[in-house]
């Protein structure tokens, strides 16, 4: 299951194909160890997020005598394939979540090494959030549920539909995570540093 803009949507955000400079194109990642690998792209031009695509990749049921690494190879495909059509900036993706038990972490951690090692093959920056950053993040509250985190999706992206699966909706909000947490290293980077005068305290502790 997957969703992009039409051509009509695109057209009414007057998007066009050519990116700003400014532009910042993430694509967000939500890792599974057992269920659907949500992920989805977001666009940010500084002021507003849209989403380009979204959907959810389940990996197909292991056939007789198949390796161990052919679901592996899916997900790898499928980022592969997102990085090619989308040419992100950077990809966003959700951090192996420490309750999680041993055998459902190692797995995680296996679906998270492919998807590091086909961000690499294309030279394209990886940043990690956890769980509770994203929700944070998106939602304000580090412990939303998953009904909130989709309605909160909804609305900072402007979508006629709430997303769907939960994965997609999750791998949206990883991808607004690292928008607005670079939004927020900007602005510090940009506010002036207090002017300190020669004999004022800061200036003798300084010194």
């Amino acid at each position: 299951m997957n969703r992009r803009l039409t051509a009509r949507e695109r057209r009414s955000l007057g998007s066009g194909e050519v990116r700003g400079a400014n532009t910042l194109t993430v694509l967000g990642l939500d890792p599974a160890a057992a269920g659907p690998t949500g992920y989805g792209i977001v666009e940010s031009d500084g002021r507003r997020c849209r989403m380009l695509h979204y959907g959810a990749l389940r990996v197909a049921s292991r056939k007789n005598g198949e390796s161990a690494g052919a679901g592996l190879r899916q997900v790898h495909a499928l980022v592969e394939k997102l990085l090619n059509e989308f040419h992100p900036d950077v990809v966003a993706v959700e951090s192996v979540f420490a309750a999680l038990n041993l055998k459902t972490a190692l797995r995680l951690a296996e679906v998270r090494g492919v998807v590091l090692l086909a961000a690499a093959q294309r030279g394209v920056p990886v940043r990690s959030y956890s769980p509770s950053e994203v929700k944070a993040n998106v939602a304000g509250y580090g412990h939303a549920t998953k009904e909130q985190m989709q309605a909160m999706v909804r609305a900072l992206l402007e979508m006629r539909e709430t997303p769907q699966p939960a994965d997609a909706a999750d791998a949206l909000a990883v991808a607004l995570c690292h928008i607005q947490t670079e939004r927020g290293r900007a602005r510090l980077r940009m506010e002036p540093q207090p002017e300190v005068r020669p004999g004022s305290a800061h200036a003798a502790i300084t010194r």
